[in-house]
C-alpha cells in the first residue's frame, strides 16, 4: 500500500479536538477521511450538546449511546473485539464462549466458502446480539482490482447477509487494511464505514494460543480495536484467557458500533484507532 500523508481537518469554531484527518494518496489526488473512534465519539457528543444545550444522551447522529448494551465508552475503559474471515467450523464454539462471558463482538465476514456455506452461524451471530460486518466476498485486495469489481466484492456480501438475517451490514474491513480514495467512495455509495485495528495477534502465523493471548494483551489500550480470526485453530481457545485478563485490567469489551457511540458509523469514513 502506498505511503500516505495525513493533514488535520478543521471541525468547528467551538474548540473541538480534531477528530478527522484528510488523507491524500501520493499516487493521485483521491482523498478519504480518517478518524479515531474516540475522536468520532467526542465530536458526536459535542454536536449533541450544541444541538440541545445539554450532554448528549447517546442519540446524536442516530447512535444508540448507552442504550447499546448499557455501555458509555466515554466513561468506561472500552476495547472493541472483532473477528475476521468467518464464519467457520470454529464459530459455534466461539459464540458459546462469548455467550458465557456475556461479551458481544463484531464479525467481519467473508462470503465465499463462509457466509454462503454457513447461514446458520450467520443467523446465530445476529440472534445473539453480535454485530454483522463485511470483509468482502472473496478477500480480494480492493485497491488492486477495478472499481466495479471492488463494488461487487462488497455488495455481494451485503446482499447475502441481508437475505439470511434481514439486516444489512454498516461496517466493512478492507482485506489487509488496504484502502484508498476509490475504495472509500465505493464504501460510501454502499453505506459502509471502514474499520481498521490497533491490535493484531497475527494468528494467521501461529496456532499457539498462549502466544496469541500474549500478543493481544501486550498491545491492547483503551479505545483500541482487536483483530482476531475465528478461522484459525489457535484463536478460539485463546479467547477465554484474553477476556478474563482484559476484564481483570478493567476493560469493557464492546462491538465497534458501541465503541463509536454516540457517533453513528459514517459511510466511507475510515475508523483507525490511535
Amino acid at each position: 500500500m502506498p505511503k500516505q500523508k495525513s493533514t488535520a481537518r478543521s471541525l468547528s469554531t467551538a474548540g473541538l479536538l480534531a477528530a478527522t484527518s484528510l488523507v491524500l494518496a501520493l499516487s493521485g489526488c483521491a482523498t478519504y477521511d480518517v478518524t479515531a473512534p474516540a475522536d468520532a465519539r467526542a465530536e458526536a457528543s459535542a454536536e449533541g450538546k450544541a444541538t440541545d444545550g445539554k450532554a448528549s444522551d447517546g442519540k446524536a447522529n442516530g447512535g444508540k449511546g448507552t442504550e447499546a448494551g448499557g455501555v458509555d465508552c466515554a466513561k468506561a475503559k472500552c476495547v472493541a473485539l472483532t473477528f475476521d474471515a468467518g464464519p467457520s467450523e470454529n464459530t459455534a464454539r466461539l459464540l458459546d464462549i462469548l455467550k458465557k462471558e456475556k461479551v458481544h463482538a463484531t464479525f467481519f465476514m467473508l462470503g465465499k466458502n463462509h457466509v454462503a456455506k454457513r447461514p446458520a452461524e450467520v443467523k446465530r451471530i445476529d440472534a445473539e446480539g453480535h454485530e454483522l460486518a463485511n470483509h468482502t466476498w472473496s478477500h480480494q485486495i480492493l485497491t488492486e482490482i477495478a472499481p466495479e469489481e471492488a463494488k461487487r466484492e462488497l455488495s455481494r456480501l451485503q446482499d447475502a447477509v441481508r437475505k439470511i438475517t434481514g439486516k444489512t451490514p454498516r461496517l466493512m474491513r478492507p482485506p489487509q487494511g488496504r484502502t484508498d480514495g476509490e475504495v472509500s467512495k465505493i464504501s460510501k455509495d454502499l453505506g459502509l464505514a471502514q474499520v481498521l485495528w490497533s491490535v493484531t495477534a497475527k494468528d494467521y502465523q501461529t496456532n499457539d494460543s498462549a502466544l496469541i493471548t500474549k500478543r493481544v494483551l501486550e498491545q491492547t489500550e483503551r479505545d483500541g480495536v482487536i483483530l482476531l480470526h475465528d478461522i484459525y485453530q489457535g484463536t478460539v481457545p485463546a479467547v477465554p484467557g484474553i477476556l478474563k485478563e482484559l476484564k481483570k485490567r478493567g476493560y469493557t469489551v464492546v462491538t465497534v458500533s458501541q465503541l463509536l457511540s454516540p457517533a453513528k458509523p459514517e459511510p466511507g469514513m475510515v475508523y483507525r484507532p490511535e
